[in-house]
């Protein structure tokens, strides 16, 4: 099953809005009861509007042209010392799970903070969310409070290999093969 990676455009938001509330729902809530699709399409038809170029976004589709993950990358604020880059979102909707999909979204991530001259990132999550496991397969070290408490924060200090993770597989073994991704500048 061939999946094409490209960068996130404004003409995706309708598309990016009803990823957003699906892949959220899946991972956040027993009962659907996320954010709203006008919700959604109004904050990405925002970030759009207002960019400044500080942020990007990356999405992947499917043979049919059809969104199932993407992730979006902007400089850390600098509320956490040490990490430069910060992993917003990043979102695959559950059926194209351990597909190495994922991989290749935080790899890509990794790849453009390289790109802007920012060798860290880090991302704030849930400190039981299932997913987490596969930020720690991928290298993330977790981020621990003040009080030693674990709140679902990762950080990966350095990302030269992250960001070769998804053409070597070494960090993430079991995922389809790098070739049935592939990449696509609009």
């Amino acid at each position: 099953m061939p999946f094409t990676l490209r960068e996130m455009t404004e003409f995706d938001v309708p598309a990016v809005a009803a990823l957003h509330v699906a892949t959220f729902n899946e991972t956040h809530t027993l009962n659907n009861d996320g954010p709203s699709y006008a919700l959604r399409e109004s904050q990405w038809r925002t970030a759009f509007k207002e960019s400044d170029g500080s942020w990007f976004g990356v999405v992947i589709e499917n043979e049919r042209g059809e969104l199932v993950g993407f992730a979006r990358g902007q400089p850390h604020d600098g509320g956490v010392p040490g990490f430069q880059g910060e992993l917003n979102k990043i979102y695959v909707l559950r059926r194209y799970h351990r597909l190495g999909l994922g991989r290749r979204l935080l790899s890509e991530v990794a790849r453009r903070f390289l790109e802007r001259g920012m060798s860290s990132l880090l991302l704030f999550g849930e400190a039981n969310n299932p997913t987490n496991g596969f930020y720690e397969t991928m290298g993330g070290e977790r981020l621990f409070g003040r009080n030693g408490d674990f709140h679902g924060g990762y950080g990966w200090r350095e990302l030269h290999e992250l960001a070769g993770s998804s053409a070597s597989g070494r960090l993430c073994p079991g995922g389809i093969a790098s070739d049935n991704i592939k990449a696509k500048n609009p």
